[in-house]
């Protein structure tokens, strides 16, 4: 297997990422194509990643299995070290989360960000929002494990099954096309909830437009980027399909870009996005290569 599949998990998420970020919940009027204009609801600069990628980087940079705690450790206080630096957008429930956790030691910090996680999903009813999947690409990459350990990190800051359900869904599936440069969603499916057959069957019915106004919700986010990917036949295309569809569009565009850069590889990506593309902690799209072992 070449590094190509792998780096584009990182930098197909990216681009997608800060392809959206212009046109999140109609912040700007889309024209013919998309394009890394900036701005958005955290005003970020052209090509510039915003939270989504930014938590993509923290578990990136965590070494080894994601299964263990020490791993998960690291994974939470990295989010919580990133989350205390301001980030100009940050999810309502990644928030709620780790906003009142803030300086905690590293050891124990998974476990205390569980907890916390609980008791937010206890008080509001509801923590299946879609961002744990928007950043779960890198746990495809671990050698072993990917089911466990996308269900885990999903748990830091989502407590509903249907958010890790996701996760687990999704990073099996890019795990698979990093493998064998297959799409195949439906890999994962043994190992989640039976609904999400037909959720899967109605994103191939239906156009990624048809979830812009639910896809906050992590099962509509996960439906839009399938739509997105199956009614297209290339990385550009799908992006470009992801954007257009409306609603949260740099997320759904950054879950699509992980499994398009799975599939069609780093190489696929036009070379002025991966030049283009930039943000915390002071990468750039060569870096993203880098990381994934590119």
């Amino acid at each position: 297997m070449s590094a190509d599949r792998p780096a584009g998990v990182l930098l197909g998420a990216a681009c997608g990422d800060a392809l959206g970020v212009p046109y999140e919940a109609g912040a700007r009027a889309l024209g013919e194509r998309a394009e890394m204009l900036g701005g958005g609801l955290g005003n970020y600069a052209p090509g510039q990643w915003s939270d989504d990628t930014e938590m993509a980087c923290v578990i990136a940079r965590v070494p080894g299995d994601l299964r263990t705690e020490a791993a998960l450790d690291a994974v939470a206080h990295g989010f919580l070290a990133w989350h205390a630096t301001g980030p100009p957008d940050v999810g309502i429930q990644t928030a709620a989360v780790l906003g009142p956790l803030h300086g905690i030691p590293r050891a124990g910090a998974a476990a205390r960000l569980r907890e916390h996680a609980t008791r937010v999903h206890a008080r509001t009813g509801r923590s299946a929002g879609n961002g744990s999947l928007m950043r779960t690409g890198p746990v495809a990459l671990v050698p072993d494990g990917v089911a466990e350990a996308a269900r885990a990190v999903s748990a830091l800051t989502h407590h509903d099954r249907q958010a890790g359900d996701a996760c687990v869904l999704w990073c099996l599936a890019i795990a698979h096309a990093v493998r064998t440069g297959e799409l195949d969603v439906r890999v994962g499916l043994p190992h989640v909830d039976p609904a999400w057959a037909g959720w899967l069957d109605e994103a191939e019915r239906r156009e990624p437009s048809a979830f812009a106004a639910t896809n906050g919700w992590v099962v509509s986010a996960l439906q839009a980027a399938w739509s997105a990917i199956a009614h297209t036949d290339s990385l550009v295309d799908g992006l470009q399909a992801a954007v257009r569809g409306g609603g949260d569009t740099d997320t759904v565009a950054a879950i699509a870009g992980a499994l398009l850069g799975a599939r069609y590889g780093a190489s696929a990506v036009p070379v002025e996005w991966r030049r283009a593309v930039h943000g915390w902690p002071g990468l750039r799209g060569d870096d993203l290569v880098a990381m994934a072992g590119g």
